[in-house]
């Protein structure tokens, strides 16, 4: 399991590479790359929320949570 300070660290990088590239896309007006970006933040994010809580498969359903 991950310490406060270990998931600071990992979020903190997550925001720092990722705005970074975005920006990037940004200002070269590569709007498909930013957005590329984006998803990809979300995709990390999204992976990190779940190893730090998981959810059981059951309360999934296209990545959505279940009602």
């Amino acid at each position: 399991m991950m310490t406060c300070q270990q998931l600071a660290e990992e979020l903190k990088r997550i925001a720092t590479t990722q705005v970074s590239d975005i920006t990037r896309a940004v200002k070269e007006g590569q709007k498909s790359i930013a957005l590329n970006e984006v998803r990809d933040m979300a995709r990390r994010l999204e992976l990190l929320a779940d190893a730090f809580d998981p959810k059981p498969a059951a309360e999934t359903v296209d990545g959505v949570q279940a009602a």
